[in-house]
């Protein structure tokens, strides 16, 4: 089988391309340049293409650097900065998985022949004819939340072959075949956000900051915040505390508005959320009114059990017991109720 595997310049991409090796597939190493700015952290710095590059050297296979520049811009980085000027909290990993590596980086792997794309993300797909997403064997670093836009479609071109393993297991099969990335730390931050600018930096110098009032639920103003277009809803840093001492939580940013509602942390705490339908994926057959369903609302957040309802503004989700609130723009990943390993579908938080 000829696979293209996406090589990020990590130990989970570096081992995924090393089983296929051993396995007596065809493989192809391929790294993406996705951001054309200066990068000190997660996968797009300079030093992780040259790791990629050298693993691939170790492990005798071909190694190509495809230019994405354009199209990560387009459809991750400038989203990512409107996000935030409308008051919303945006995920750009998730946006970069859905519209780049398996929307863009997946055609190209088609085109060029490849039977199929692999990379190094801790998932699994199991099933023939029907295939289902599930979380990867290590619990503290599965990453279906993060694939969870993906449907049969996807699923039946891609494999997950570091999915089976866990991160221990994936460093120590890389120390033994020597690899460069076996004790290389994994990517926590936002690729094209440096870690001295950070997130106000970067969207500093592209959007305008407006400052903000901070009210209660009253409607007493009882603080002001300099950008309100950095303010996420459930944030508490930087919100003091109410006349009881008790820390105070942002329950609504609005923007045109300049006004920050903040609430204690039971005034912040949500019953249901919606997902309106253009931003549903369903990974088969998409739940029904009625149905039932667990709710991931992070990468690694609690698992929330809930009832789902159709309406005319998407799908809302009822919880069986109060939550966090759940930011505007982040992604609500859906598994099932009965196999909770399995992912159904997801969608965009209204």
């Amino acid at each position: 089988m000829r696979v293209l595997v996406a090589m990020s310049g990590g130990v989970d991409s570096s081992v995924a391309a090393a089983l296929l090796v051993e396995q007596g597939h065809d493989v192809v190493g391929a790294t993406l340049k996705l951001w054309g700015g200066q990068s000190d952290s997660g996968c797009c710095s300079v030093a992780d293409v040259d790791d990629a590059r050298r693993v691939a050297q170790q492990l005798g296979i071909e190694h190509h650097v495809f230019n994405l520049t354009e199209e990560f811009d387009a459809h991750v980085v400038t989203p990512y900065v409107e996000a935030h000027a409308q008051g919303r909290t945006p995920n750009p990993c998730i946006e970069c998985n859905r519209t780049i590596k398996f929307d863009r980086l997946l055609e190209r792997s088609d085109r060029l022949g490849f039977d199929r794309l692999a990379t190094g993300h801790h998932a699994r797909v199991t099933g023939d004819g029907s295939l289902r997403l599930r979380r990867g064997a290590d619990v503290d670093k599965d990453q279906s939340y993060v694939l969870s836009m993906l449907g049969q479609a996807e699923l039946g071109r891609v494999v997950f072959p570091v999915g089976t393993m866990t991160k221990s297991d994936v460093r120590a099969h890389a120390a033994r075949l020597g690899l460069r990335t076996a004790g290389k730390p994994d990517s926590q931050d936002v690729c094209f956000i440096g870690s001295v600018e950070g997130r106000q930096g970067f969207l500093a110098d592209k959007l305008a900051f407006h400052p903000a009032a901070v009210t209660n639920g009253r409607g007493e103003t009882v603080g002001a915040v300099e950008a309100v277009e950095l303010v996420t809803v459930g944030q508490r840093r930087g919100m003091g505390h109410g006349t009881d001492g008790a820390r105070r939580y942002v329950v609504a940013v609005d923007v045109p508005a300049r006004r920050v509602t903040v609430g204690s942390a039971a005034e912040a705490l949500i019953s249901a959320v919606v997902l309106p339908a253009a931003t549903l994926t369903w990974v088969d057959q998409p739940l029904h009114d009625g149905d039932r369903a667990v709710a991931q609302v992070s990468a690694h957040g609690r698992p929330a059990p809930c009832a789902i309802a159709h309406t005319a503004a998407g799908v809302v989700l009822r919880f069986d017991a109060p939550q966090r609130p759940v930011a505007p723009g982040q992604t609500v990943a859906l598994y099932d109720v009965v196999d909770p390993d399995a992912v159904v579908g997801a969608g965009i938080a209204a």
